[in-house]
């Protein structure tokens, strides 16, 4: 078998450039070269959920070939990245464990060397890019599958990077990466981006990485020297796990049991097969590795686990300010603290992960892509750079909490509606049907979360910015409370008295000095100003 698809040599890899949005593809050293220098702006056959392990691989990537050079500056030609990468794998001068097709026996682009050479008795077949990606979902609703029945060659590369280095527990015989809280958990990603493109994140990540090395070899007991780096280069026999404490703190991962095949008539399609264990055995803390951008729970020490509901603005203030999260805290990863050069304005804190829920029969499912881009103000910037935090958490604490109060308030309103304004103990479907109306208020919430917090932060009249903001949630929960009128009793006397019982309820609660006092002073201001105009 002849090596094919050679990444260090040819233009493999498509992308769109920052300059004029013309396409332009490289090999991976000219693709170093145009990052560094800013020039891509995206890549064409990059999917959203593939956008982490793809910005992490060339990351690492990059961090070991610098490391293992003894250079401090990226390489300024094609040249000198390409002969850098070629001595990561001093067994393979030829390029093959560059190559996405190589014998079996040797180790090809993410794909392990196969003891033996033989996948005659790997049965599974795969013949679409997309199909041996990670992305695993219960409806086939977050991305149809086998659609990429003529697939570039750099699709093969994105679906391999983003299976060997995200996935989880897939069933039996298939195993998921190291960098996340167990085979049902999912890898994280929490960063700060500055203005500019690709390339000014990667270098700046890349610079986090390198920093990071001392602390991870210390905390998590990583080796030094001689650690294994990428992973790919080493024979598998699907039978035998490797020790984590055997590992280079910059590893780049492999999960599965792959090699990518080719014929004339169909193109590249991948063989597969399960594997006994898992290619590195679990340590623990689970998902605790040193990783640059996965926020650790600052108790157990494993990586936070991100369920259906995403990023929403309790997490993500949490993970932003200190806040605590369902009785934990979160210890920020070293790509979100910001730097001078990151500039003042144009910052945003960037969130993603594939979200996982529990077995399916014997698979894990994905339960969506999430990502979350929250920009950070020049007095927020300001605040974390003095180590002013404490600020920031109490008053984006004091949001979520508003949020809660008006939201519990409009609950009420809602649950009396559906009881047909009876006093009595809601039944449960009543209660679902309230928490289903009183979700949409806290839908439109957490759109705006940060906006409002930048907004209140920024003004010269804090309080009257968050006067203003209560009295829009109010005004946005008296709204949902009419519209669900329609869904509540429609006949005679009993439909006015739930809508008025409701009402009267929601008005009270807001009124109340239990609830929010300063919303409660606006109304009875409010009050006695009418009086006094009789």
């Amino acid at each position: 078998m002849t090596l094919r698809y050679n990444l260090l040599d040819e233009p493999l890899i498509r992308t769109r450039l920052v300059a004029d949005g013309q396409p332009k593809s490289f090999s991976l050293p000219a693709l170093f070269v145009a990052l560094a220098n800013d020039e891509v702006r995206d890549f064409p056959a990059l999917r959203p959920h593939q956008r982490h392990p793809w910005h992490a691989f060339l990351v690492q990537l990059a961090a070991m070939t610098l490391h293992r050079a003894g250079q401090e500056e990226v390489f300024d030609t094609e040249s000198a990245w390409k002969e850098a990468l070629l001595g990561l794998t001093p067994d393979d001068p030829d390029g093959a464990a560059w190559c996405l097709i190589s014998p079996h026996d040797r180790p090809a682009f993410m794909q392990a060397p196969v003891p033996g050479g033989s996948v005659g008795g790997w049965k599974n077949r795969i013949e679409a890019a997309d199909e041996l990606d990670m992305l695993v979902t219960s409806k086939n609703h977050d991305l149809k599958a086998s659609r990429m029945r003529r697939a570039g060659v750099d699709d093969w590369v994105m679906a391999l990077v983003s299976l060997q280095t995200q996935e989880g527990y897939g069933g039996k015989n298939n195993w998921g990466i190291s960098r996340m809280a167990g085979g049902f958990g999912c890898r994280i990603a929490m960063g700060a981006s500055p203005s500019g493109y690709f390339g000014r994140r990667w270098k700046r990540d890349l610079s986090a990485l390198l920093n990071s090395r001392a602390v991870a070899i210390e905390t998590y007991g990583l080796k030094a020297k001689d650690g294994h780096e990428l992973l790919w280069l080493l024979p598998w026999d699907g039978k035998s796990a490797l020790s984590f404490s055997s590992l280079d703190p910059f590893y780049i991962e492999i999960c599965r049991q792959v090699r990518l095949i080719t014929d004339n008539e169909f193109g590249l399609s991948a063989k597969v097969s399960g594997s006994e264990v898992a290619r590195i055995a679990e340590h623990s803390p689970r998902g605790g590795t040193g990783d640059v951008w996965t926020p650790i729970d600052a108790a157990s020490g494993e990586a936070l686990r991100v369920r259906s509901s995403g990023f929403g603005y309790e997490l993500a203030s949490a993970l932003l300010f200190g806040l605590k999260y369902r009785n934990g805290e979160y210890k920020q990863p070293s790509a979100m603290s910001l730097k001078e050069s990151d500039g003042d304005t144009g910052i945003v804190a960037l969130l993603q992960a594939v979200s996982r829920g529990g077995p399916t029969g014997n698979k894990s499912v994905t339960e969506g892509y999430h990502e979350r881009r929250i920009p950070i103000s020049r007095t927020v910037r300001k605040l974390i750079c003095s180590k002013q935090t404490d600020l920031l958490a109490k008053i984006a604490g004091e949001h979520v909490y508003a949020i809660g109060e008006i939201r519990q308030v409009l609950w009420v309103a809602l649950a009396t509606l559906f009881n047909r304004g009876a006093d009595q103990e809601f039944s449960k479907n009543t209660k679902d049907c309230a928490g289903l109306w009183a979700d949409k208020f806290e839908e439109v919430e957490d759109v705006r979360f940060f906006d409002v917090l930048n907004a209140e932060l920024e003004s010269d009249q804090p309080d009257t910015e968050h006067l203003n903001w209560l009295l829009s949630m109010a005004s946005s929960a008296e709204t949902i409370l009419k519209n669900a009128f329609s869904a509540g009793p429609q006949c005679g006397e009993q439909r006015y008295r739930a809508q008025a019982a409701a009402l009267s309820r929601f008005h009270a609660g807001l009124r109340s000095t239990k609830t929010l006092p300063v919303l409660a002073e606006y109304y009875r201001q409010q009050s006695t100003n009418k009086e006094l105009a009789l």
